[in-house]
């Protein structure tokens, strides 16, 4: 099992940028792969970037690629969303996730930061 906690949502303009961070306890964050959801207001989660145990690959959707890096940093329990350009489209409450497989089910989460974008 792990816990996860997110943090640096907040309120910008277009064209600004946040770093979100999500911390994780436990010694074996290692093991997990994580990933970084978001839901809209009226819509459904959905997954916007992944990344392995050793962080050696990513995936992003084509609507924050090229905007969004997902990163880790094990010896911190950490993983970080920075997010460049931001568009009001962007606004949406985001939830650090993980599992044990890349490609697998997303089964432990946070608790969710909030990101406004204004236009």
């Amino acid at each position: 099992q792990v816990q996860l906690v997110e943090s640096g949502g907040g309120l910008v303009q277009a064209g600004g940028s946040l770093r979100l961070s999500c911390a994780a306890s436990g010694r074996t964050f290692g093991v997990y792969a994580m990933a970084w959801f978001r839901q809209a207001p009226g819509k459904e989660r959905e997954i916007e970037a992944r990344i392995s145990e050793s962080g050696g690959r990513t995936n992003l959707t084509d609507s924050v690629k090229g905007r969004f890096t997902i990163s880790r940093d094990n010896r911190k329990n950490s993983v970080y969303l920075q997010m460049n350009s931001l568009k009001p489209e962007d606004t949406a409450t985001y939830y650090c996730a993980a599992s044990r497989q890349f490609w697998g089910n997303y089964d432990y989460w946070g608790q969710g930061t909030q990101v406004t974008v204004s236009s």
